[in-house]
């Protein structure tokens, strides 16, 4: 008699084995991650309507159509950004990956959203990408491009200059501190892009690379993260 013992992977929050584990995480605790509240469909801030762009948008759109994201800037999945971001964990991404996917599928399915064309990452420069060794955003919009047969531009997006990091800067800091920052190196006039963040704060960053974007003339403008503090 032989006995075949099987080795599944861990879930990432309940450390309980895993029946796939490619997935990352179970199912129990997938459907137990806190749910965002009732937010506006476009800049993904708290809105009385899940349908209609709320008042700030409707009084200053922001330069994107759609915010797609899995949850506020909380525990558990603010710790897993972190482990990705600094703890030099990138397996953790097409986990991450594999929840915002879910998530935009029910956004799909519901007609609110097309299959976009393209996946971009929002880029990091030359110095932290070599400081850290991978650039987090760019391992989340690997395998989303992938799954969706969409195609992966990971050069197109360029930071062409190096800033100080936005966290501990106020709005309008954030603003002056990404002023041509970046490069768009590609052409995608007439398609439809989604552009990957791990985070969005005051989406500073995102607003700068979709002027950029939205004057080559793309159709339509997804922003996609794992998190968006509300």
């Amino acid at each position: 008699m032989v006995l075949r013992i099987t080795i599944r992977g861990l879930c990432w929050l309940c450390q309980q084995p895993l029946h796939f584990s490619r997935h990352g995480i179970c199912s129990f605790c997938v459907r137990n991650l806190p749910p965002p509240p009732p937010c506006c469909p476009r800049c993904g801030l708290p809105s009385a309507s899940q349908t209609f762009d709320c008042g700030r948008c409707l009084n200053k759109p922001p330069p994107w159509d759609t915010m797609i994201y899995t949850t506020d800037y909380l525990p558990p999945l603010s710790g897993l950004v972190m482990r990705l971001k600094f703890s030099r964990q990138p397996e953790l991404a097409v986990t991450l990956a594999r929840l915002l996917l879910l998530r935009w599928l029910t956004r799909f399915r519901a007609g609110d959203v097309v299959r976009p064309d393209v996946v971009l990452s929002v880029p990091l420069h030359r110095r932290r990408y070599f400081s850290r060794g991978y650039n987090q955003s760019e391992l989340l919009a690997q395998p989303l491009a992938r799954w969706l047969g969409s195609q992966f531009r990971p050069q197109a997006l360029r930071r062409i200059r190096s800033t100080p990091p936005q966290q501990h800067l106020s709005e309008a800091a954030r603003k002056l501190n990404l002023r041509n920052a970046f490069l768009c190196t590609e052409n995608f006039q007439g398609k439809h892009v989604a552009l990957i963040d791990d985070v969005v704060t005051t989406g500073s960053t995102l607003r700068e690379i979709s002027k950029i974007l939205r004057n080559q003339g793309v159709v339509s403008l997804q922003i996609w993260c794992i998190c968006r503090t509300l």
